[in-house]
């Protein structure tokens, strides 16, 4: 299959594979593709090395760059998956903060590589949104205390119920 014509490239200091890999275990509608091979030396590396690989992540494709060491990630851009329930946002979450990542506040967190994961449950944006705006304003007060969203809690404050 042929590459897109736009392509987001990501660049990892070596291991674009395995997180291509960890990716493509861990979200349904994604599959790593064949990596392309230096077909000569460059300056961090020989003929023959892994380069790129292509992958496709939740229907997005990508491409991972192994580029060394020169460029980290960043929060400036992230992933961002709408769950539809706990169970969902939960797996996610510790699936990525599980395997060598970290947590951080209001749904997010970043994987071993370091990019950034908003892992946001479907009932987080509409309360945030809710034309009740202190409806609103107690859901997102109740998001900014949380790590990983907590369904249940961002549906008590909505609903203006104590939030333990």
């Amino acid at each position: 299959m042929p590459m897109p014509k736009n392509t987001i490239c990501l660049w990892y200091d070596k291991d674009a594979e395995a997180a291509a890999r960890f990716y493509a275990e861990t979200f349904p509608d994604s599959h790593v593709g064949k990596p392309m091979l230096a077909p000569a030396d460059y300056p961090d590396g020989g003929a023959g090395n892994e380069i790129v690989v292509e992958f496709t992540l939740l229907g997005q494709a990508f491409s991972g760059l192994n580029g060394g060491d020169m460029f980290k990630p960043n929060e400036a851009v992230s992933f961002m998956v709408v769950t539809e329930d706990q169970e969902e946002t939960d797996r996610y979450w510790n699936a990525i903060v599980g395997n060598g990542g970290q947590e951080s506040m209001c749904g997010w967190c970043k994987d071993k590589w370091g990019f950034s994961w908003q892992i946001t449950p479907r009932a987080l944006l509409e309360a945030n949104s809710d034309p009740d705006k202190a409806a609103a304003k107690r859901s997102f007060e109740a998001m900014m205390k949380m790590k990983k969203i907590d369904i249940a809690k961002i549906e008590a404050a909505r609903a203006g119920e104590p939030v333990a």
